[in-house]
Formats: structure tokens, sequence, C-alpha cells
């Protein structure tokens, strides 16, 4: 090989590896999966625009969860995705939004319940391997919880004011 195709090739490698790096680094893939809740939720917007205001409520803890990550406040962020994710999950099958793929709101629906269990494991796995068995992580699991009660108990009763 000549010198100019080994620079060739490793000029087209720098960039795929730039690219891994990013993914490399503590909370990339939430982050990244929260940006894909918040544009499924900002989608769900303009094909449902008489639940605007119940979609940009619902994208809210992804958009914290994304400056959590921004700022290196990854305990908060892992504490938080998850629960934020499996109690949309639960609503979104009792809702019977998941059973039903014949339009493009429950295929979003889809999409936004395969990230909210994506986004579960990831958040665990960092969790696990990051903050397990520190005093001050169950303290953040515990008030990540009661956060995500308070949030989900607010949306549920708006909801049901706008649904009745």
């Amino acid at each position: 090989m000549s010198r100019e195709e080994l620079a060739g090739n490793a000029a087209a490698e720098a960039p795929i590896q730039r690219v891994l790096a990013i993914f490399r680094k503590s909370g990339t893939d939430v982050a990244l999966l929260a940006v894909v809740q918040i544009l499924c939720f900002l989608a769900l917007t303009r094909l449902e625009p008489h639940f605007f205001i119940i979609h940009l409520y619902e994208l809210i803890p992804y958009v914290a969860i994304l400056l959590l990550i921004a700022y290196r406040h990854q305990l908060w962020a892992y504490t938080i995705g998850p629960f934020v994710s499996v109690v949309w999950f639960v609503l979104a099958y009792m809702a019977g939004l998941l059973g039903s793929a014949a339009n493009l709101v429950a295929i979003l629906a889809i999409v936004t319940a395969i990230v909210a269990v994506l986004m579960t494991v990831r958040c665990r796995f960092h969790w696990m391997k990051e903050y397990s068995g520190r005093e001050r992580s169950w303290h953040a699991f515990l008030v990540s919880f009661i956060i995500v009660l308070a949030y989900f108990g607010i949306l549920l009763r708006w909801f049901w004011d706008m649904v009745s």
C-alpha cells in the first residue's frame, strides 16, 4: 500500500472513531434515547393537536434527563429515567395505545414504548455500574421516585379533567 492509500483509510476511519468515542462517554446512550423520546412527543403534538399541551408535558422529564446528563448529574438522570419510562409504558399499555398499530399515532406510541424499555435497561445498567452501593445513590433513588409519582399524578389528573 502506498502512503496516500494509508492516509486515505485513516482519514475515512477518523470520523467513525469520533462518533464511537461519543457513545463511550457515560450517559450518551441515555441522552440519545431521551432525544428520540422528545422527537416522538413533538411529532405527537402535530398529529394530535387536541392533546398538544399533554404531549408537551410528557416530554419535560426527557428534557430534564438531557440537562442532567449535560451538566454531569448522571446519578439523577439514571434514577429518573427508568421511573418515567416504566410509568409511561404502563399508562400507554393501560390506555390501549400499544395494542393497535393502525395509524401513525399508535406506531409512535410503540416506538416510545420501545425507547422506554431501552432507557430503563440502559439507566439501570449505568446506575448499577457507577453508583450502586453508594450512600447518596439511594437518596437520589427515593427522591426521584417521589418526583416521578408527583409528576404522573399531575399528568393523570390533568388528562382526566381534559377528557371529562
